[in-house]
C-alpha cells in the first residue's frame, strides 16, 4: 500500500523470522491482583465460565452487521490509519474503499461477546490472518474455536486460547479453508489469541 519512489527499483529480499507457534500459558502476563472469584454472572448478563468451555468446541455468535462506509472511515481515522485505499474511491480499479483490517478485528471481537461475554481481556495473541478483503456493504458474522483451555494462579481465573474467525455472507458456518487447503473466499479474519475468563 505504500507506493514505491522508483517503481523499477528491486524489492529487498524477504526476511521471515522464525517464531514459536504460539505463547503458552505461561508466557502470559497475567494483571497482578485480578481476582474474579467474586465475578458477577448476573450482572454480566451471561453464565458461561472457564469449565463451561471445551476443547475444540466451535462457537456461532449468531448476530451480524453490515460494514457501511461511513462507520468505517471514521473508526479508520480514529486509528490513525491514513491508508489512500481506505478512503479514496479512486485508488481501487474497482473503485471500493477497502475495509481497514482493524475495524474488522474490531467488530468481530464485539460480535464475539454474544456467547464469550464473560471473555473479559485478550493476554496474548499468537497469530492472525486477514484472509480476504472487506468492502462496504459485506456483513461480517464470527464463530470462535476452543483450541487450548488452562488454569492460571489467580483467584477464580482461568484462561482460554481461541480462534476468531470473521466471515462474510448471510451465515457464519464452520469451515474454515477449502480442500486446497487455502483460505475460503468468505473468510475475513482468522485471529488466534488468549483471554482470560472466570472460573
Amino acid at each position: 500500500m505504500v507506493r514505491k519512489r522508483d517503481v523499477d527499483a528491486p524489492a529487498p529480499e524477504a526476511v521471515v523470522p522464525e517464531l514459536r507457534a504460539g505463547l503458552s500459558v505461561d508466557d502470559l502476563t497475567i494483571p497482578e491482583g485480578l481476582d474474579f472469584s467474586d465475578y458477577d454472572f448476573d450482572l454480566a448478563g451471561e453464565p458461561h465460565r472457564w469449565a463451561d468451555y471445551e476443547v475444540g468446541e466451535n462457537i456461532d455468535h449468531v448476530d451480524g452487521v453490515t460494514i457501511e462506509e461511513a462507520e468505517h472511515m471514521m473508526a479508520t481515522r480514529l486509528w490513525q490509519n491514513t491508508a489512500k485505499v481506505h478512503f479514496d474511491a479512486t485508488n481501487r480499479p474497482d473503485g471500493n474503499r477497502l475495509i481497514y483490517g482493524g475495524h474488522v478485528i474490531s467488530m468481530a471481537r464485539a460480535l464475539s461477546f454474544n456467547g464469550l461475554a464473560n471473555a473479559q481481556m485478550i493476554v496474548g495473541i499468537n497469530a492472525g490472518a486477514h484472509a480476504n478483503p472487506c468492502f462496504a456493504g459485506d456483513t461480517i458474522r464470527v464463530w470462535s474455536e476452543v483450541l487450548d483451555k488452562a488454569e492460571v494462579s489467580n483467584p477464580g481465573v482461568g484462561a482460554l486460547r481461541m480462534r476468531l474467525v470473521a466471515v462474510k455472507g448471510p451465515s457464519a458456518d464452520f469451515p474454515l479453508r477449502g480442500e486446497d487447503g487455502k483460505y475460503r473466499a468468505d473468510v475475513l479474519l482468522d485471529l488466534d489469541y488468549w483471554c482470560l475468563v472466570p472460573c
